[in-house]
């Protein structure tokens, strides 16, 4: 089966060029590659416009301002001209078997994983392999890694987990019927951690094949540059040592923004099991009522609910927060005296707030759902009235339905 390699770049030239070249020595012109610059400035579209055969696919992002691969990956599918596509790194080297190994397992409404073989800039997980072939692609030893791949393929012959991470590949239908990336999470930043809970909810099938297997150079393209800097080498229990990057100051910024976006959105923070098959907790209709509150309880609590009343002038967060936002805050954030129209409300004193009843405010739906109380009851300073448990997650399986969803209409 011909299948699209969709990988965006922006500034990363060094590592495309690798990726493209693995996979031309691999796959040949088997495959269509769909490259996408993104308003690079380091000479990534003029090496793209030079490639010659049909097989490429070239869309490019003339700037200045950056679209991010929230977008792009999107953009790629939508230009791709076969049935599968599989999203890829520009940081990444594929197997000769990589692809063949993933289609084995493939069918309509599921979605399969490469296992990932990384140096150790992360900390191990059983979804990957940890062992060093190169920090740099002027590093990289092919012989070894080649040599390192064909061992583990014999030992995880035709073995799977259930858990998702790119590089994954599915149907282009599949992928197009749920609305892809949510926009919510451009330019970058949780948008697979958002596509992932969504597949979920639908129903897709969620599948790591063992046996197939690509280099992962580790998040170039965001949160580590080319020339990383380690932060600290961390000794692990089974004697190896995790060598911590320093994040870029770009990433950790963008970071805590899409953070919060997720916390409107989920009601929660990223949850998954150990093999990173999405784990997605309820999400309820909750408000907020909060007595004495601070700028900083203000802050902290209104993305974990859907609506917050408080007796605080707020027009000073609503400028300052709402330009991180897509969104609108003025129908999350209502002065006190607003009679609540929420499924569940929790009225209390931020005066009282303890580290211990903050951890409750976020876990509260976790705590409603495994109650299933209707009526008014306390917990800790917290007075809680609860009409009805509905579960709005269905409701936000297409992309970006979140942002047209509000309580108070």
């Amino acid at each position: 089966m011909r299948i699209s390699f969709i990988i965006p770049s922006r500034n990363n030239l060094v590592y495309l060029k690798q990726a493209v070249q693995s996979i031309q020595r691999c796959y040949q012109d088997q495959h269509d590659i769909v490259l996408l610059d993104d308003a690079s400035t380091d000479g990534t579209w003029e090496w793209i416009s030079q490639l010659q055969g049909d097989h490429f696919i070239k869309y490019r992002n003339p700037g200045p301002d950056r679209q991010g691969h929230t977008i792009l990956y999107d953009k790629g599918v939508e230009l791709s001209r076969t049935e599968v596509f599989t999203i890829f790194h520009a940081d990444m080297v594929t197997t000769i078997n990589h692809i063949p190994n993933l289609l084995k397992h493939l069918k309509p409404k599921v979605v399969v994983c490469a296992t990932r073989i990384e140096p150790p800039l992360h900390p191990p997980g059983p979804e990957k392999l940890v062992r060093m072939f190169g920090f740099e692609p002027d590093q990289f030893d092919l012989d070894q890694f080649s040599l390192y791949v064909d061992e583990q393929e014999q030992i995880n012959r035709d073995q799977t987990t259930e858990g998702i991470f790119a590089p994954w590949c599915m149907y282009k239908k599949d992928f197009q019927s749920i609305g892809g990336h949510d926009a919510l999470f451009a330019p970058m930043e949780l948008e697979d951690s958002d596509l992932f809970n969504r597949m979920q909810l639908v129903g897709y099938h969620l599948v790591q094949a063992r046996d197939s297997f690509v280099y992962h150079m580790t998040c170039r393209g965001s949160r580590f540059k080319q020339g990383i800097e380690i932060e600290a080498e961390i000794p692990l229990p089974d004697g190896s040592v995790w060598y911590k990057p320093k994040d870029s100051e770009e990433y950790l910024a963008l970071r805590a923004i899409k953070v919060r976006e997720w916390r409107r959105k989920w009601g929660s923070d990223v949850m998954h099991d150990h093999y990173m098959k999405p784990i997605v907790p309820p999400k309820y209709n909750i408000g907020f009522c909060i007595n004495n509150c601070t700028f900083e309880v203000l802050r902290e609590l209104e993305p974990w609910c859907t609506d917050i009343y408080t007796d605080l002038a707020s027009q000073q967060y609503l400028e300052q927060e709402q330009p991180n936002t897509k969104f609108n805050l003025t129908k999350r954030v209502h002065n006190l005296s607003t009679a609540p129209n929420n499924d569940v409300v929790v009225h209390f004193d931020a005066s009282k707030l303890t580290t211990t009843s903050m951890q409750m405010l976020q876990n509260l739906a976790l705590i409603l759902q495994d109650s299933g109380a209707v009526g008014t009851f306390r917990l800790d300073i917290f007075t809680i009235s609860v009409k009805q448990l509905v579960e709005l997650q269905p409701e936000f399986i297409y992309a970006s339905a979140i942002l047209h969803h509000t309580s108070r209409g």
